[in-house]
């Protein structure tokens, strides 16, 4: 699946030779702020929940943010490097926000938060343009789309150069693979999601989409990403390969937990003949 999202050096963290320096003047730590937040705001709401919470989904979210916490930390302070930075795409674009949905943080909120607030989440929930967004299809050519845009563009290099930029693509592939792993496979609550047939057709499509990019970016090693005035081919060739088992690792992943979370549906068929022919047809 895709994208999400180049690991090439528009993913890179803040590699301590590439990034202007960032790791020199003492900011380097910054990325892992918002983490720590996100990984303490969700504790403290699991204890609050007077229902009390799945463990399973706290370790899911917790594991999301550790690995968000290696690829901005460890991984941004590697030497300038296409194959780190690809390992840092496959984990903020791909395996980390998968383990952030089945954290289901809508529900836990829904759980703790003041009726006002249940309120507002619930029209949120209902309001078009977030359904057109969160379709599964949409939400693959976000993810696949802008690792293709990052990659085959001059973006790329212009993130290089220009530290927002640069973090700004960070925070679109990580929203964007969290938006496409809800879709698919996300234990909250998904007006109108459709059926299994369109989320396994977009998840195809995007492997596929994923794949192809990969194959592009190692035989056109030489001349892409574009706008680079110094580059190794054979590093990005490297980079491009784990692109592509990488991606289909983290692919099988996020199909494992979109057919798991239509076997356990409630409402799923139980009658053996009904079961019988989805289990055949899937």
């Amino acid at each position: 699946m895709t994208t999400v999202l180049s690991g090439l050096p528009a993913w890179a963290g803040q590699p301590v030779l590439a990034h202007g320096g960032h790791a020199a003047d003492g900011r380097s730590w910054l990325p892992l702020l918002p983490v720590v937040l996100l990984a303490v705001g969700y504790l403290l709401a699991a204890v609050r929940d007077p229902r009390g919470w799945d463990h399973r989904r706290t370790a899911a979210w917790l594991a999301g943010c550790a690995l968000l916490a290696v690829a901005v930390g460890p991984l941004a302070r590697l030497p300038d490097d296409p194959r780190g930075h690809m390992a840092q795409h496959l984990l903020l674009g791909m395996v980390a926000p998968l383990g952030l949905a089945l954290g289901a943080p809508v529900t836990l909120l829904l759980h703790v938060a003041p009726p006002p607030t249940r309120r507002m989440v619930g029209r949120l929930l209902r309001v078009r343009p977030l359904h057109l967004v969160a379709h599964p299809v949409t939400a693959a050519l976000l993810t696949t789309g802008g690792l293709a845009l990052v990659l085959l563009t001059p973006l790329y290099a212009a993130a290089e150069r220009q530290p927002t930029l640069h973090h700004a693509l960070h925070l679109h592939y990580v929203a964007a693979g969290y938006l496409f792993a809800w879709s698919l496979a996300g234990p909250d609550p998904a007006p109108r999601r459709p059926g299994m047939a369109v989320r396994v057709g977009a998840l195809l499509g995007a492997s596929a989409g994923h794949a192809v990019l990969a194959k592009y970016l190692y035989a056109q090693a030489g001349t892409l990403p574009p706008g680079l005035t110094d580059r190794d081919p054979e590093a990005f060739r490297a980079a491009a390969q784990l692109m592509y088992y990488g991606g289909d690792l983290a692919e099988l992943l996020l199909a494992v937990a979109l057919f798991a979370t239509w076997y356990h549906r409630p409402h799923r068929a139980r009658h053996p003949r009904v079961v019988g022919f989805v289990t055949a047809r899937w």
